[in-house]
């Protein structure tokens, strides 16, 4: 069986150093994560962070999926991993689910493979953005 086509992703170009470093540290404890955040690092489209649009899920975003095998919804930050802290929903970029979410586009469904190797469809249902880095990202002229 033939593996799904991957859906587009878009990443700020201020982050990819970051999250190369996070692949370099992760590459012993976690191969198969830092090789699949790797992966999607060489595959995505680099924008600067004021260019990239604000459906996109990046660090700091707020994500709301869905489980289309279960109907679940789902909502967390998407965050660097010493900031991580999933019982207050920050997600971190170096977890499984927050590799699938980088740089995904509201209405975007993707396979997904759980810990436990259950494949399941999820679908991105909402992004929001941090005001501050809203603000930051954007000049006044852009509002």
């Amino acid at each position: 069986m033939s593996r799904p086509r991957r859906p587009q992703i878009t990443i700020a170009q201020e982050v990819v150093a970051h999250l190369e470093a996070l692949v370099e540290g992760a590459s012993a404890r976690m191969p198969a994560l830092a090789d699949r955040l790797l992966e999607e690092l060489s595959r995505a489209r680099i924008l600067p962070a004021a260019r990239v649009p604000a459906d996109i899920a990046g660090i700091g975003s707020r994500v709301t999926w869905r489980d289309e095998t279960t109907g679940r919804e789902q909502t967390a930050t998407l965050v660097w991993p010493e900031e991580a802290d999933i019982e207050a929903g920050r997600a971190s970029v170096l977890t499984p689910i927050g590799v699938a979410l980088l740089g995904l586009k509201v209405g975007t469904r993707f396979h997904w493979e759980t810990r436990a190797g259950e494949s399941r469809e999820l679908t991105v249902l909402a992004v929001t953005q941090p005001d501050a880095a809203v603000a930051t990202a954007q000049t006044p002229a852009a509002h």
